[in-house]
């Protein structure tokens, strides 16, 4: 399966929605019943990853939990080199382009790649941007996040990753942020480029991911919601929200 072009084809039909599981946030078996239940509300694949306290061992047991579970795609989201699986789908081979410290810019694909090209994995070239407030993702990556009000940083960096050869962009506002990107900044950074971009964090009702689908995001990335929630709808909500715009 190459999920990269499964999921060009099935945005090709409309707004594609992502669940986001930490491994640390739960036991894998927990993380196989929520990607289960997400699978059948809709969304289009689970990524797998979180900022601190992950361990290759708690990745490869929530993979393939997941894997027995859901059938859907599933796909790496590493905060470094440790936090890898053969097991999975894909993995975002990301860089953090807005961090202060070389090391999350290309220092941990320095490290990764050589495994990463042993195991046949496939990649999935993204740009990691990170928008104020950052929250975790922030602190933890370095980072100088972009200004809230700041369109035209967020377009400049969407552009060099396009022109870099990235196949996707992630603008992200942090696990448990106030509020999402800005719909200004979304609109902004999608008109301006020719890849997918993908929008996180701050993201916890129906009504918040049907304005990040709007003003353009093509896909909507939901975690910490999905992991409070635990009966379901809230993200059944959310899943029909982003599919209908």
């Amino acid at each position: 399966m190459n999920v990269y072009q499964t999921l060009l084809d099935r945005r090709s039909h409309g707004r594609l929605h992502m669940t986001l599981l930490d491994p640390d946030k739960q036991a894998a078996g927990e993380a196989g019943r929520i990607a289960a239940e997400a699978a059948k509300s809709g969304t289009d694949a689970i990524m797998i990853g979180g900022s601190t306290g992950v361990t290759q061992e708690k990745v490869d047991a929530t993979v393939l939990a997941i894997k027995a579970s859901a059938k859907v795609p599933t796909i790496l989201f590493p905060a470094s080199a440790a936090n890898l699986s053969r097991h999975a789908d894909a993995l975002y081979f990301m860089s953090l382009l807005n961090s202060r410290d070389p090391r999350l810019i290309v220092g941990e694909q320095r490290r990764a790649a050589p495994v990463v090209k042993a195991w046949g994995l496939e990649t999935i070239p993204m740009a990691y941007l990170v928008v104020e407030p950052g929250m975790r993702a922030g602190e933890v990556g370095r980072a100088d996040p972009i200004p809230r009000s700041d369109a035209e940083a967020a377009v400049g960096y969407a552009l060099a990753a396009q022109l870099l050869g990235m196949k996707l962009v992630y603008l992200e506002a942090g696990s448990g942020a106030p509020e999402p990107v800005p719909s200004a900044m979304i609109a902004a950074v999608r008109a301006a480029i020719d890849i997918p971009l993908v929008v996180g964090g701050g993201i916890r009702t129906a009504e918040a991911a049907g304005a990040v689908a709007r003003a353009g995001a093509d896909i909507v990335v939901t975690g910490t919601v999905v992991e409070r929630a635990k009966d379901g709808e809230t993200l059944r909500r959310i899943i029909a929200s982003v599919k209908a715009v």
